[in-house]
This record gives structure tokens, sequence and C-alpha cells, in this order.
């Protein structure tokens, strides 16, 4: 859970570890294919030549996920909206609206009124959810 703070949004995202340790795996893999066809190259076999193009095509495969994966997370950060309180003042009515605060709750009572020097009362939490501009096509 996202604790509260004095920033009005934060973003957050997240890559599967199950789909990081395939990347991996696939790329070490592949190094170790690589590696090994440079080593019998020199032999003129065929599975020198077959390791070479399995090594480069893991490789490639490998680059191509994470690079993907990261462009797709740039798209997909999520924007957490600010968390606003409502204060009132129950003896003139004066309303003031500031970020939420820990320790906040409905019906605590805050800092005078800068008006009559009554106590104020909280009265709202609330966040404030933008809607989405959506383009006619």
């Amino acid at each position: 859970m996202n604790e509260m703070s004095g920033t009005s949004a934060t973003t957050t995202t997240k890559i599967s570890s199950f789909v990081l340790l395939v990347v991996f795996i696939t790329l070490a893999l592949s190094l170790v294919a690589l590696i090994f066809s440079v080593t019998i190259i020199g032999e003129n076999s065929d599975a020198a030549w077959i390791l070479l193009a399995l090594g480069l095509l893991g490789v490639a495969i490998s680059t191509y996920v994470l690079v993907e994966t990261r462009r797709r997370l740039s798209k997909l950060k999520i924007t957490v909206p600010p968390v606003n309180t409502t204060i009132e003042c129950k003896k003139c009515g004066v309303k003031n609206v500031r970020e939420f605060q820990r320790g906040d709750y409905i019906f605590k009572e805050t800092e005078p009124c800068q008006k009559c020097n009554d106590k104020m009362l909280i009265t709202a939490i609330y966040r404030e959810v933008k809607e989405k501009q959506r383009f006619p096509f």
C-alpha cells in the first residue's frame, strides 16, 4: 500500500519477475552458445555455425523482449490522484481545502479559524479523479 506523502501524484510500475527470469536465462544460454560456437568454429563443423545462429537469435530475442517490456511499461504508468481534506469552521462557515496529511480523519478538530478564531473541523476527505479526454476516431 502506498503511503500518503506531500507529493500530489505518484507513478507505479512493475515487471513480472517470471518474465525477467525467463529473459535472463535465455540471454545467458545464448551467450554460452555464442562462446561455445566461437571455440569450435576452427574445426569447420556445421554445429559451430548452428550454435552461432542460435546464440545470435537468442540474444536478439532477449534484447527485443526487454526493450518492448520497457516501452510498454512507460505507457502503463498509473498515476495516483491527490487526496484532499476539506476543513470547515462550525461557527462562521469558512471552508478550506488542503492536501491530505497523515492523521487526518473526519470530525477531527484542527487549527483555529482565521476569521473567528474558533476550532475548525475536518468534514470531508476525498480523492479528485480527473476524467481522461477521449478523442472521437
